[in-house]
């Protein structure tokens, strides 16, 4: 997506008698902490999630593990079936009801905070971009690939996310409710950690190529792949937020395009508007030059500091996560004998 448009003149940095060298600022070991803890809680849902399907498939001797209902965080396109039937109908689905409540608020601050779910929270996300940290530092160095080869490989992660929204746009709302409702639908999550544990040689080599190319190029999966991320990178457009470069105080350094893990121009735009913009504010840590570089909302001097992004992700996410809760549309119920059918039986349901 475009970079923007407000380009500045070039200023030397022995043409800037108002340069100062810019305070200590904090945002990356807050942004790291909110990463971790973020990581942190799916491997604690995957642990639980793993004891859970273990249960059916031994038998189901003794009380059930309790299913972490956070799980539906990775069924995206399940989301996408119940946000289309909530639009259309107002109806909360019964159903998967965590994942469409999750994709309420990872949009939400998409819209408000840039794709701040990217860089702040996705556990994917932080796998990738630690990788790329460990291969600059290992290799002194990452890679980028040319313009032309960029901009082609960007269109992928848009193509995919064009072909799931019409997919799911095109069902009808009673076609959703059935696909949702019928077998595959059910244990969806179930094939979900299936295919992990059964990777076979072929999706070994594709799932080692995404690491390596993680390794070598920054946030390979994230800027090239990642339809999710593509789709909360177009809800971005519309945040208020902005990264700013105040053109007075610049002194050309170049440090924060270099910073960049989206390569933007960062050095040569005043007003950053990208759908590839995750606010993650690794610029504004490299910017030398004290109140050059800075968060803020459109059309207001007022400079937002990394903190005030953090306490805003963590209100949209408990927020929402407390209000379904409340509300009796946070966990999925059914039956355990159905499940007992199902989960065991789980690679033998093919989409329909």
């Amino acid at each position: 997506m475009g970079h923007g448009t407000q380009r500045a003149p070039i200023r030397s940095v022995k043409k800037n008698p108002s340069y100062r060298r810019a305070q200590p600022e904090h945002s990356q070991q807050i942004r790291s902490a909110f990463q971790l803890g973020f990581l942190a809680l799916n491997v604690w849902i995957c642990i639980e999630f793993y004891r859970w399907v273990r249960f059916f498939e031994v038998g189901g001797a003794g009380i059930a593990p309790t299913r972490p209902p956070g799980v539906e965080g990775w069924l995206p396109i399940a989301s996408l079936m119940n946000l289309k039937v909530f639009l259309a109908t107002g109806e909360l689905p019964s159903l998967h009801q965590a994942g469409l409540f999750l994709l309420l608020a990872f949009l939400g601050m998409s819209w408000l905070l840039r794709k701040s779910f990217c860089s702040w929270l996705c556990p994917v996300g932080a796998i990738s971009e630690y990788l790329w940290v460990w291969g600059k530092k290992w290799f002194r160095r990452n890679w980028r690939i040319q313009r032309w080869g960029d901009i082609a490989l960007r269109s992928l992660k848009y193509i995919l996310v064009g072909l799931f929204l019409y997919a799911v746009g095109s069902m009808s709302v009673d076609g959703i409710k059935a696909f949702l409702a019928g077998p595959y639908g059910i244990v969806a999550d179930v094939k979900m950690l299936n295919f992990f544990r059964s990777l076979g040689l072929l999706r070994a080599i594709v799932l080692g190529a995404l690491v390596l190319g993680s390794v070598f190029i920054q946030n390979f999966w994230c800027r090239y792949l990642c339809p999710y991320g593509a789709l909360f990178g177009l809800f971005s457009m519309l945040s208020p937020l902005r990264i700013k470069r105040e053109v007075g105080l610049c002194i050309d350094c170049e440090k924060c395009a270099k910073a960049c893990p989206s390569s933007l121009p960062v050095d040569k735009l005043i007003t950053i508007n990208s759908a590839e913009c995750t606010g993650c504010m690794r610029c504004v840590t490299a910017c030398p030059a004290e109140g050059a570089l800075h968060l803020s909302i459109a059309g207001s001097p007022r400079r937002i500091p990394a903190w005030t992004v953090a306490v805003c992700v963590t209100a949209i996410f408990l927020d929402i996560v407390l209000y379904a809760r409340l509300t009796g549309h946070w966990s999925t119920d059914i039956p355990q004998s159905i499940y007992m059918n199902l989960v065991p039986r789980a690679n033998e349901f093919s989409h329909p």
